[in-house]
């Protein structure tokens, strides 16, 4: 059985989809994590009425209502 962390540690240097408390969704290339899901993101993009560039960003972990594999 995997813990979370691990999974998400299995995640890193590949695009995933983070969806926020604010409704955002954003992709990005999980660059690193920590214990409070705090995620380093690059070449990040938010989905919106036209996707917007983001570059580099950190969430913190306490925005995030769920990370799940991108495409």
């Amino acid at each position: 059985m995997q813990r979370p962390l691990d999974v998400l540690g299995s995640a890193v240097d590949k695009r995933i989809i983070v969806q926020t408390k604010n409704g955002e969704t954003i992709t990005g290339i999980l660059r690193a994590f920590d214990s409070h899901i705090n995620i380093w993101l690059d070449d990040a993009r938010v989905q919106a009425e036209k996707e917007v560039n983001l570059g580099k960003i950190l969430i913190r972990g306490d925005n995030i209502v769920y990370i799940s594999p991108g495409k």
